[in-house]
Formats: structure tokens, sequence, C-alpha cells
């Protein structure tokens, strides 16, 4: 539906009717009360230069719908047929009437589902009329009930939507509103369609305050055969700058070249306009003169291309989260490639807006240690891993000399120690190598991210995958290494003396098990909290559809409890082997094993602290990214 008022009268500019002027008398004929076919026109919703919109009552099904009647030409039926989304006005039917006069040519009524909350045209009446410290998701409410008053309907009562809006700041009711319409401009390019004239006017709203986005008539279908002239239109102040090129006569742009960034642009203007209570262009100092429009779309293409102004930007309310600034910033992008490249994608931007936790983690604020660590990727990384590392390497030296190497032979204690040294230069090289493999992208991405540079979407979308699931590749490297020297120790005993008794070999398992678990459980909590707070969020920046990342997520969070149950089992591990070992052995290695005992007690606590956080920011990702799969209860 397309109740293009009164209160917003295209300009000049628009050239999407192909209606014959006399199609314009033709319309005005049409009076409240007349009766045309099954609908009763009760009143007038809105009218523009080439149609009119009538609140109607359907008299075979004894509802109220709205009634648009234009002249018989465009594709707004054809393009409204293939949409059916909770976001976009519901069109159930149309008709072709014939007028009783001679030589009038006949005209298209589509009638479609009545939404009583008026447009955000109305809203944004209200939002000037509020200082900015009093506007909630109340005054959204307020302006939907004096539009419905006015039509004589009554406000729902006991509605989830209606508390829920009731109790957003302005700016996250600007977030919530942005979220459906991007979901309802997803659904439309998925059906190969182009809105072209997003503008408040165009958006309807519930009795709950729900948007609905109308007034496809001048949308650019794919998969309809038009000229060009007859999708060219759209509302100068809302128009894209390669919208903008397109209805330009000097520019060799085409309607054909604009795909759904130019509505993500339109719709950034419109939630700009709704924040602020002003558009971040002014467009209106320029007359649009319909026999030269260049001047007026010069005059526009050069405010977008020096993009938005101070003034502008100090128009932002106080309470406006960063994530919200940033995102509206990247819909009014001038570079269409700098922008979110779909619908969906902002979609999800949006819901993170609305979640405190997850835009704390995208956006800390400019003092946050977060941002202040992401530079260092390389040295944290390798101190998460090498500190632990160290210190399992500390007590496997003490544990395997108090009950291995000590009871060796000569001969067989030198060979030990050549293949200790050898093992140790040969895995710690490759370890070193394979963890800067897994981690290659962790190592570039970020950094060309903070110079500025440009990475193609599989770069990014890699990288980001390589985030969430380097912390368990790391430790997998390590714990195997450790258990692979523990076989090349077992094995150089063996070699040397011919054979390896039985309490050896398990007094070499227990150490390893041991190590292994320090060198694996500790490590994974460091890199998991710094990738998942500090480097994580940096991706989600960059334009890049994070939904599909909630398996990862969920197998994180999983992953993180069951490591968790490691570094609990340390300490425990440490007790019961030592109730096998005889006294003498046990008196020999009382000091290395109390340490280890204290020292797990404490590394759980710790790791349990790091776990709760972790698990605290998975889930704040997972209620943005929408996943149907929750992390288990930790």
């Amino acid at each position: 539906m397309s109740p293009t008022s009164t209160e917003a009268t295209r300009p000049a500019l628009d050239r999407t009717a192909t209606a014959h002027p006399t199609d314009r008398r033709d319309l005005d004929r049409i009076e409240v009360g007349c009766r045309i076919g099954d609908f009763e026109l009760l009143t007038e919703l809105g009218a523009g230069a080439f149609a009119r919109v009538f609140l109607a009552r359907q008299r075979s099904m004894q509802r109220l719908v709205a009634v648009k009647i234009s002249a018989d030409s465009g594709s707004e039926p054809q393009t409204l047929a293939q949409l059916d989304h909770d976001f976009i006005v519901r069109v159930f039917d149309q008709q072709v009437i014939e007028l009783p006069v001679d030589g009038s040519p006949p005209l298209r009524l589509l009638y479609m589902q009545f939404l009583p909350g008026g447009t955000l045209l109305g809203v944004l009446r209200w939002v000037r009329a509020t200082p900015p410290a009093e506007r909630s998701g109340l005054l959204l409410l307020d302006a939907v009930d004096a539009a419905m008053e006015e039509k004589g309907e009554i406000r729902p009562t006991d509605s989830t939507v209606r508390a829920e809006l009731a109790a957003l700041s302005w700016p996250e009711t600007v977030a919530w509103l942005g979220s459906r319409l991007a979901a309802a401009l997803a659904h439309a390019a998925d059906h190969g369609v182009l809105h072209r004239d997003v503008k408040p006017a165009n958006v309807l709203l519930t009795a709950e305050g729900v948007p609905k986005l109308a007034d496809f008539n001048i949308s650019f279908s794919r998969s309809i055969d038009t000229s060009p002239v007859s999708y060219f239109g759209g509302s100068l102040s809302y128009m894209s700058p390669e919208q903008l090129e397109a209805c330009h006569p000097g520019h060799a742009r085409t309607a054909a070249d604009l795909d759904t960034r130019a509505d993500i642009y339109s719709l950034g203007v419109l939630l700009w306009e709704l924040l602020t209570g002003s558009k971040p262009f002014d467009d209106t100092t320029v007359p649009i003169d319909d026999l030269r429009p260049e001047i007026a779309l010069d005059a526009a293409l050069e405010r977008r291309y020096d993009g938005i102004a101070a003034p502008a930007l100090d128009q932002v309310p106080d309470d406006c989260p960063a994530a919200l600034r940033r995102v509206l910033l990247t819909c009014l992008e001038p570079d269409r490639a700098d922008r979110w490249p779909d619908g969906g994608t902002l979609t999800a931007q949006f819901d993170l807006c609305l979640d405190p936790h997850a835009r704390g983690l995208t956006d800390p604020p400019q003092a946050s240690w977060r941002l202040r660590l992401r530079p260092y990727l390389f040295p944290l990384l390798l101190l998460a891993i090498t500190i632990p590392n160290a210190i399992a390497a500390y007590y496997n030296r003490q544990l395997n000399v108090a009950l291995v190497h000590s009871r060796l032979a000569p001969g067989t204690q030198a060979a030990q120690a050549t293949a200790s040294v050898v093992t140790n230069v040969v895995f710690f090289s490759v370890g070193g190598i394979v963890l800067i493999y897994l981690g290659r992208r962790l190592l570039t991405v970020p950094a060309r991210l903070r110079r500025g540079e440009r990475c193609d979407p599989g770069t990014l979308d890699r990288a980001r995958q390589d985030c969430l699931r380097f912390a368990g590749r790391a430790v997998a490297v390590v714990s195997g290494l450790w258990i692979a020297a523990a076989g090349v120790y077992a094995t150089t005993i063996g070699l040397v003396d011919q054979e390896l008794p039985a309490r050896t070999a398990l007094h070499l398992l227990l150490v390893a098990v041991i190590c292994a678990a320090i060198a694996m459980a500790y490590p994974f909590f460091l890199i998991t909290l710094y990738l998942v707070r500090c480097v994580y969020p940096l991706f989600l920046h960059h334009g890049q559809d994070f939904r599909g990342d909630g398996r990862a997520l969920t197998t994180l969070s999983g992953r993180s409890q069951r490591y968790l149950v490691v570094t609990a089992s340390i300490p425990l591990v440490v007790t019961v082997g030592a109730t096998f070992l005889p006294i003498a052995d046990l008196l020999t290695t009382t000091t290395p094993l109390r340490a280890i005992c204290v020292g797990g007690v404490i590394g759980f606590i710790g790791s349990y602290a790091l776990f709760r956080v972790i698990e605290s920011d998975i889930r704040a990702l997972l209620r943005v990214v929408g996943a149907h799969l929750t992390p288990p209860c930790g």
C-alpha cells in the first residue's frame, strides 16, 4: 500500500508514472462515500500525484481494507504478488475498473491490509516536537495511538510487542525499526525486487508499532521487462548516490545498475532522520526544476560524496550506542562497496545494537583495554601458549627426574638427555610452524583491516571462522606434541635398555597426561578469551553476515565446558596417581606433586572465572545470530 499522502507529496523529480494527465482528473472524480464494486470508500488516507488511497469496507468479507486507486499502468501488482513477509504490507488482490465517463481510461484498484498506526512520517513529527532527552520507545507508541484515535481505532491491550517497545530507549527503538525494515528489504531482494523509494511516508505501522514497508509502485523487478523511464523514481532526499546518477542525464549509470545497497542507503537516511530529527544531508536548498533536474541532482550528489557534515553528526543523541552510529554511517557510505552488502547482514547488525552485551563487545569504549590489546595479537597468543607450556615443561622435568631419570643407567641417561634435546628442538619448531600456519589469517587480516585495507568476503569469512576455532586447534597441536614427546622418551629408554619396565612406562604415562592437561586447558581459556573479546568483534564491523556463526559459537561453548573439566581433573589425576606410587617414589616427588595440586586448584579457579566471561560473551553473540542451537548451561 502506498499512502503517498498530502503530508509528503512526491517531488517533481519523480518520473515514475507513465499515466496520461487525464488520469489525475479521473482520480479526482472519485469521492469518499461512493461504492466501487465490492468496496465502500469510507475516508481518504492519502493522495499523491498519480494515486489515491482510501480506507474502505469490503462488503463480501466484512473487513476494513486499504484501497489504492491509480492509472492502470506499471508493474506494482506483479511486484507485490512476489512478496509475502511480516514486514511488508500484504496485498490481497487487484481489479481494473471502468469509469462511467466516455473516453476515460480504466483505473486500477489495488486492495490490501489496512494498518491503523499511521506512517513513520507522522512519527517524525513527534520526534521533532520532543526534546532528545525525552524520546523513548513510548514516543513511537504515542504516535501510533494518536494515528489510531484519528481513525476511531482502539489500541490493543496485553501486547508483548508494545511492552517491549515501551522499555526501549529511542536509539534502541530506531534499531528495532531498522531491523524489521532491513529484513523486508532482504526478502524483496531475494525475489529480485528493489523498492527504490524507501522513505518515512512509505513505512506503515500496525497498532502495535510494527513497521511494514509499502509503495512498491516504482520498484524495479528484474523479472519484468520494462523501459528505464518507467522505473526511475524515488524522493531526492533519500536517494543513494548511484540512484541519483541513474536519474542524471549526464551520467552513464542506469537503473539496471542499482542493487539492494541503494535501498540500504535510503533506509540509512530514514533511520538517521528518526534518530536525530533531521536528515543527514540538506537537499532542500536547491529547487527542483522539471526542465533541468540535473541542477538539483548535482547538488545532492556533491553532498553525498562530501560525507556527513559535523553539524549532522553532533545531532546524534548522547545515549546512542556506538554500534548504532557505526551501522548507520556504514549504510550512508557514498561508495556502495563500503555499505552493508544486503538486508540480511544489516538485520543482524541492528539486532546486535539491541543487545547491550553484544554491542559492548563489538563497539567498546575508546579507552577499553579490548581496543588497546587488538594490535598485539601475535605476542599475546605467543604468551598464552608459551607460559602454560613452560610451567608444564618444568613439572615434567621435576617428575621425570624423580621417577624415571634417576633410576636409569648412566649410558641410558646420556642417550635420553640427547634425545630430549633433539625432541624439544624439533617439536618446538614443528609446533611453532604449524601454529603460525593455522593462525596465518589471524595474524594478517586484522592488521590489514586496522590499516583500512579492504579484504574480499571469502578471506574475511575464513578469518572469522579461524578466530572461533584457533584455540581448539592450537591446544590439540600442543597436547599432541606432548604425548608424542613422551613416546619418544619411552622409545629411547626401550631401545637403549632393550626393555621398558612397566613401572617406568606407568610413570611416563602419568607425567605425560598431567603435563599435556596443563599445556592444553590453560592456553585454551587464555586464547579464547582474547579472540572472542578482542579480535572476533573486529570482523563484525566489515560487512559480513555472521548469522551463520551460530554453530561455531555453540561448538566453542561446548568445547569450553570440556576444557573446564580438564582443568578440574588436573589435581584429581595427581592425587589419584600419587596413591599408586611406592612410598620411596612418593617421598622423592612430594614437593612437585604438592605444587601441581595447589597450582591445579588455583588454575581451576582462574579457568572457571575465564569460562564464565567467555560463556557470557558467546551467549550474547548467539542471541544476535539467532541460532536455533543454544550453548549448554554452564
